[in-house]
């Protein structure tokens, strides 16, 4: 029989864009005879709203227009119901067997969304409420990590209210230029900004500030911009290593989503002992924060001596159609369907 399968998509982070691309490349690529398919959209605005239009219009935004095509709908809490309540004049309850949330950043990758699963008792695709929460922030797994001793680029957290011009001369003592400045709690590089002096740096941290109340900045690290794909649960594995070779000054999120000149090199060009140690940072990083499910783990391999650098953590990495996460699984031998059914058999074991 047919598994119901509740796709969740959208969402109230900047990322709803980044959401909207990746879903729809999960939609193409499930196995429509092996599950019942039911798209739930999230609105910038919070609106839950089942989708049954078609799901091209999702990418470019315009399954929220399809007003014949959307239901208010939601994932019911009540674990008695073990599934979606469609609102309406005859209220309608829907068994889900699995839900595979295809959010990014706030509200869909940081445990909030999470917590509602685990209330719901029904399986769900990635990291359960806690490894999200601790992936999604980078000031609280850059802490785990060090715990856990994986390398990482020296780093400074900034919190609303802070004496920024004191801030900003301990970045420039301790960090030097140029530095990055991160939202504590943002991905697909959202925020990000790269700064070579005083100006620059005062310019990143109001950008950051716009995004989250915690900023992280970091050294600049000159190295070779590497990821690498781990799947698994308790038996957590990671495939091979793939570089990003950005035509820009860095991988922004134009570069990322928008820029095709941006090249993926997979495998990555470096000396086998390199890789098998990211794979098995990789690994470990994964067990550090509890991880189930998925991640992707991004490092920098120095130009200068060849040392690893740990990144961060993605807990829900894209699955766009140029996503680097897909591709080092099909790059070993596991294509995308392939890919998509393991994830969701995955979400059935953990709660065996």
């Amino acid at each position: 029989m047919k598994k119901n399968l509740c796709v969740i998509f959208g969402g109230e982070s900047p990322e709803h864009d980044i959401s909207q691309k990746s879903v729809t490349s999960v939609l193409r690529n499930l196995n429509k005879d092996k599950y019942n398919i039911y798209t739930l959209g999230i609105t910038r605005d919070g609106r839950w709203l089942l989708y049954t239009g078609d799901w091209e219009k999702i990418e470019p935004g315009d399954w929220e227009k399809d007003a014949e095509n959307l239901k208010t709908a939601f994932i019911s809490p009540d674990s008695s119901h073990h599934g979606m309540i469609v609102c309406g004049k005859s209220p309608e309850l829907i068994h889900i067997d699995v839900i595979f949330p295809v959010l990014h950043g706030e509200y869909g990758e940081d445990g909030t969304v999470q917590g509602l699963f685990e209330l719901s008792h029904i399986p769900y695709v990635g990291m359960g409420v806690l490894s999200s929460a601790n992936g999604m922030d980078k000031t609280y797994s850059k802490l785990i990590f060090a715990a856990e001793g994986i390398p990482q680029a020296d780093w400074i957290v900034i919190s609303k209210g802070d004496d920024m011009d004191r801030r900003i001369e301990e970045i420039e003592t301790r960090l030097g230029y140029p530095c990055f400045v991160k939202p504590a709690r943002l991905g697909s590089s959202v925020g990000i900004g790269k700064a070579h002096n005083r100006a620059e740096l005062t310019a990143a941290l109001k950008n950051a500030e716009k995004y989250d109340r915690r900023i992280l900045v970091e050294e600049h690290i000159d190295g070779h911009e590497v990821e690498c794909a781990v799947l698994g649960n308790f038996d957590a594995k990671a495939a091979t290593v793939g570089e990003i070779k950005p035509t820009v000054e860095y991988y922004d999120f134009d570069a990322k989503y928008n820029d095709n000149s941006t090249v993926l090199v997979i495998p990555a060009e470096l000396p086998e002992a390199t890789t098998e140690k990211i794979r098995e940072y990789s690994v470990r990083a994964f067990r550090a924060i509890d991880g189930q499910g998925l991640a992707r783990v991004d490092f920098f391999v120095k130009r200068s001596d060849g040392e690893i650098i740990l990144n961060e953590i993605n807990t829900l990495p894209g699955f766009t159609s140029i996503s680097m996460y897909p591709k080092l699984w099909d790059a070993v031998g596991l294509g995308y369907e392939a890919l998509l059914d393991r994830l969701i058999e995955l979400a059935e074991e953990r709660v065996k």
